[in-house]
């Protein structure tokens, strides 16, 4: 056995020996219960990270986020690294850390990555057998963790390495307690050491970083040394990660751990985890990584300065011009010029029959740009029409003017919208990208493409939110495309031509603000 196997399993018992003040209740095995339902995944650290009933637990996290650091960046964060030790070391690290998030975004997919404390296994753990439960609530699951295990050989759904884990449940109250019951996670566990292996993890997971989704990572920094070594190692594994470069935090996890420093057993628990994502954010260009907050468990009254263990917040940001393929984004203001644009043209020509006027000082240079776009309606969550155009003939803001009028007035599904629903109406806009030809299935990204499936002349389009909300694979997605929008049979899609596209989707729901 290796050196740094054997450091991950001393650490193992240390970790537990110093955090856990009494027996975890792990959870309840029912080899009862049948395979095809919901197995939810109960706490097994509630009582000893953090507190086992919920009153409790909120105050102890409205307390750390008024402790927290402020927001310290200003692009898309797309990903935090956060501190998984006892909530009385660590959490004002790990609010620090989400405190960088955007709370009124919603993420189509959060994916909550750590590494096994327990066990050593090939590749990484999906769990998507059910929810995880905190005594904030269900944490639901996301179906893409099925799509990932099915489609990536480095991924297994096996529950078991989760039962114990610490390292994704303490991060699930943070989440909870900012983005309420919004948002479901792909927890993933690695039981991998192997720079390779988590190279093809964060090849895997690469598609999905976006503006549009959000990676949690869960690692401590250094274990057991004195309160200045500490914070010298901290650092100085800190600006590995902060380098973004994977080859340097390979070199600084092996300069900490041939150090033979006394009681330092390792300059970052979770490396693993974190090198996975930095396969994917050295990749993508203009990504930086910034240090937002940092303490070792000698800061707090609870710790011995003797032996400590360290925690950083760090906050991973995208510029905002690099937040599709296309390079194209729209500002909050924009998004909502547009909304308020769509419900005035549906009032003006369902009462009046005349398309309004609009104010130039309204439109931006951006809603000048020629692009596609889709209006959806909904009434009572129901779809009450829906049409849209790829062409990117006229300015995005008439696009929206003519869409929106079809949708109320053209959808051949439905009878007009009348006057008396009007009020009723939630509006929902994609704004699209051009359209590019796909060789392969496997370019299609599920939550991230819309597609477009075309043989001879019969065509059809799903948007990408579609197969998001209902839960589907890709193969499902095609194939409803296929056959209930282009005509060609379930499998049509098989001998078609297929093009992908991205969308940015929006909808008054994101601005309650926009009341009518």
């Amino acid at each position: 056995m290796s050196s740094m196997n054997c450091k991950i399993i001393r650490h193992t018992f240390l970790l537990l020996f110093l955090f856990v003040i009494q027996a975890c209740n792990g959870q309840v095995k029912n080899n009862n219960v049948e395979p095809s339902k919901p197995i939810d995944r109960e706490p097994a650290v509630a009582g000893t990270f953090y507190p086992a009933d919920s009153l409790s637990l909120r105050a102890s996290l409205k307390d750390a986020f008024a402790k927290a650091e402020p927001k310290k960046v200003s692009g898309n964060v797309v990903a935090i690294v956060s501190p998984h030790a006892g909530y009385v070391f660590s959490s004002k690290v790990a609010a620090s850390a989400f405190d960088q998030i955007d709370t009124t975004k919603h993420y189509d997919h959060i994916f909550v990555i750590g590494s096994s404390h327990h066990t050593q296994f090939d590749g990484a753990s999906i769990y998507t057998a059910g929810d995880f439960i905190t005594p904030l609530g269900h944490v639901k699951t996301d179906p893409l963790g099925k799509e990932l295990v099915k489609n990536n050989s480095v991924f297994t759904d096996n529950t078991a390495p989760h039962r114990e884990e610490h390292s994704i449940e303490v991060q699930l109250p943070f989440l909870q307690y900012l983005l309420k019951d919004k948002f479901r996670i792909v927890p993933i566990l690695l039981g991998t050491q192997s720079p390779k292996v988590c190279k093809k993890i964060g090849d895997a997971l690469k598609p999905y970083f976006n503006e549009h989704n959000l990676f949690v990572v869960s690692t401590d920094f250094t274990h057991y040394p004195d309160y200045e070594t500490a914070k010298s190692v901290d650092a100085f594994m800190a600006d590995a990660v902060i380098s973004n470069s994977p080859d340097k935090l390979i070199d600084a996890v092996n300069d900490v751990e041939t150090r033979h420093t006394p009681n330092l057993l390792t300059g970052m628990c979770g490396w693993p985890s974190v090198l996975s994502l930095m396969y994917i954010t050295s990749t993508v260009p203009g990504v930086t990584i910034k240090k937002v907050d940092y303490q070792n468990s000698g800061d707090v009254s609870y710790g011995d300065k003797s032996r400590v263990v360290g925690y950083v917040a760090l906050a991973v940001e995208m510029p905002k011009q690099a937040s599709t393929e296309q390079g194209f984004t729209l500002t909050d203001n924009e998004k909502q010029t547009l909304l308020v644009l769509a419900r005035k043209t549906i009032n003006e020509f369902i009462r009046n029959k005349q398309r309004p006027s609009v104010d130039p000082k309204d439109i931006t240079e951006t809603l000048k740009r020629p692009c596609g776009a889709f209006v959806t309606l909904q009434a009572q969550g129901e779809l009450r029409g829906c049409i849209g155009t790829f062409r990117a003939e006229k300015e995005l803001y008439q696009t929206i003017q003519d869409m929106a009028i079809s949708s109320a007035t053209n959808d051949y599904r439905f009878n007009p919208v009348t006057a008396k629903e009007i009020n009723g109406l939630e509006i929902e806009i994609s704004v699209l990208t051009p359209m590019r030809k796909i060789s392969s299935i496997d370019e299609i990204v599920i939550g991230k493409h819309g597609i477009y499936v075309k043989k001879d002349n019969k065509a059809g389009t799903l948007l990408p939110q579609v197969a998001t909300e209902r839960g589907w694979t890709k193969e499902e997605f095609l194939g409803y495309c296929s056959r209930d929008k282009a005509g060609l049979g379930w499998n049509g899609w098989k001998d078609a031509e297929i093009y992908v596209y991205e969308a940015l989707v929006f909808s008054e729901k994101d601005f309650p603000q926009l009341k009518h």
